[in-house]
């Protein structure tokens, strides 16, 4: 959505920034009169704090299901919020939103009871240990047997910053960014219809490709379709 982002409250005169709160209510009064004195500008982030400390704190006390659903929740929680298009600038796509993608789809896994052996345990607390510090197993650590809710978590990262992504150029056209994120999409979604179990060496080709697309739009480095194309080819045939 397009907003104010600098606004002035209209009983008390302070200012600041909606960008910063994510609140039109003002900070010093606690007022909802208030108004913009800028131009409407593209914004979709919101303020967001991912903390898993409390989850980590309940490891040693709580069956692993209870602390799984836990961290699930509080990763959902954090990208729903989560955008990439902060005061009409492109972001890049995060490791801490990717690594809250990746929770949210793996805790979600441990949240349903299943039972799993020692390396999925081992990963899934590796996981927890460092995600909200935009910290990650590497692709080589991910079990077999979690392939699948590994993929769908990037997966779902890659799309949801696609879809500021496509936002974006719908304010600065650019038909190579349209291209080259097409066919990332075409990717995903073949991804997601395999439900994410594919080697994760490839899901995370699809990160990078994505990625180096926004890099492209964001900063006009043109080198980085080159890498883009480079790690979709990776991935076999569009």
């Amino acid at each position: 959505m397009k907003v104010r982002g600098h606004r002035e409250c209209k009983d008390c005169g302070t200012r600041w920034s909606y960008y910063d709160t994510g609140s039109v209510v003002c900070p010093d009064c606690g007022s909802m009169h208030s108004v913009g004195v800028d131009e409407r500008t593209r914004h979709t982030d919101a303020p967001a704090t991912f903390d898993l400390t409390p989850v980590r704190g309940r490891i040693d006390e709580d069956p692993l299901r209870r602390v799984a659903e836990d961290a699930a929740e509080r990763a959902a929680e954090y990208v729903r919020k989560r955008g990439f298009v902060d005061a009409g600038d492109l972001r890049p796509l995060d490791e801490t939103f990717v690594a809250a993608a990746l929770v949210r789809h793996v805790g979600g896994e441990f949240a349903r009871g299943l039972q799993h052996g020692d390396a999925e345990e081992l990963y899934f607390l590796s996981l927890l240990r460092d995600a909200d510090g935009g910290e990650r197993p590497p692709a080589e650590e991910v079990p077999e047997s979690l392939w699948s809710p590994h993929g769908l978590g990037l997966a779902a990262a890659v799309e949801a910053y696609q879809r500021d992504l496509r936002t974006y150029l719908d304010d600065h056209p650019d038909e190579h960014a349209r291209r080259l994120s097409g066919r990332v999409r075409d990717h995903r979604k073949r991804m997601e219809a395999l439900d994410g179990d594919v080697p994760p060496r490839d899901a995370e080709r699809l990160l990078h490709a994505v990625r180096d697309v926004g890099k492209y739009v964001a900063e006009g480095d043109e080198s980085a379709l080159v890498t883009a194309d480079n790690w979709l080819e990776g991935l076999g045939n569009d």
